[in-house]
């Protein structure tokens, strides 16, 4: 796991979401995650199910947010969960040991070590700035990350108001991923966008 993590928008346009998450693939988008927090059943199954079928056609890991049906329905590559969905160690138990199951710990190394315990794939760290997109307080501090790779061996996933910019330092840190949303999915150019984050791991 290393490079650019995108989390997919609350889109109903399915078409557009494609497009706009095939634009960031080609530009070098490592790991898809679905997350549409107000679909209905029928939108979720549809717009992951062709998710899922553009991230084989570019060998990607396609994970899932929260639903651990729908993960199991498509056979998709894994689950992600916030602190207050299901716990790692239920998901793991319901996937089994061939899935990706991320864990959102906000700034909580312990919630890491938990997580790591319970059979998390990796951990996820943030808010680091603000967000255009996700309501969490900016209070995680940067130095978790090499705290984190110090004590945890898990990959470390950075989100929260991630730019090219402001995602670098956190890279230089140790990040294995950088998340992101609206820098990439309402870039001018997504797949520019995706490059340049891309970028920040060959260099």
């Amino acid at each position: 796991m290393k490079g650019l993590y995108i989390v997919t928008p609350d889109w109903d346009d399915t078409q557009k979401l494609l497009d706009v998450t095939e634009s960031a693939l080609r530009g070098g988008a490592a790991l898809v995650q679905y997350r549409h927090k107000t679909a209905g059943p029928a939108l979720r199954q549809e717009q992951a199910d062709r998710l899922l079928k553009l991230c084989r056609r570019y060998q990607r890991p396609f994970i899932i947010n929260d639903y651990v049906d729908l993960c199991v329905a498509l056979n998709a590559d894994g689950v992600h969960v916030g602190g207050t969905d299901a716990s790692v160690a239920q998901i793991r138990a319901a996937l089994g040991p061939g899935k990706l199951v991320g864990a959102s710990c906000y700034g909580s190394l312990q919630l890491a070590r938990d997580a790591h315990q319970a059979g998390a794939s990796y951990v996820a760290f943030g808010g680091f700035y603000l967000s255009r997109v996700k309501k969490y307080p900016v209070t995680t501090p940067p130095d978790i990350i090499a705290q984190s790779k110090a004590a945890i061996p898990l990959p470390t996933v950075v989100i929260g108001g991630m730019t090219q910019e402001n995602a670098a330092p956190l890279v230089a840190s140790g990040a294995d991923m950088v998340a992101a949303i609206s820098s990439v999915y309402m870039a001018a150019d997504p797949e520019a966008a995706a490059r340049g984050f891309a970028r920040l791991f060959e260099e």
